[in-house]
């Protein structure tokens, strides 16, 4: 199992949450940050008086999926939120060793 970790702008989160479901995970956890990379941030003007904004707001999308479908899942989140802009956001994948599903008491892959 791996879990799949992907920050990305909040505008993608409907499409990338249809094409997951359509890959049979519905199930995912998001989590409202903020950060920058790159870009550092962006100048905005507001009343006539610019300021650079430094932490934008993103989504964190974490799901936990098998093995086999991890490269499926990454593709999906990839076509969905790719503009070709920067901050477009980065997504990080990372091993898990167990899943248990509370209700149930499923463990492994069952749980997922």
């Amino acid at each position: 199992m791996k879990k799949i970790e992907a920050i990305i702008r909040p505008e993608g989160l409907t499409a990338v949450r249809n094409a997951l479901e359509e890959l049979g995970y519905p199930g995912m956890t998001i989590t409202e940050v903020k950060g920058h990379g790159k870009q550092k941030g962006k100048e905005q003007v507001w009343r006539g008086k610019e300021y650079k904004v430094e932490f934008l707001p993103k989504l964190k999308l974490e799901i936990v999926v098998i093995d086999d479908d991890v490269s499926k899942i990454v593709r999906a989140i990839i076509n969905e939120t790719r503009t070709g802009n920067i901050g477009d956001g980065k997504i990080f994948i990372y091993p898990v060793e167990d899943a248990i599903r509370i209700r149930t008491g499923d463990f492994g892959n069952n749980a997922i």
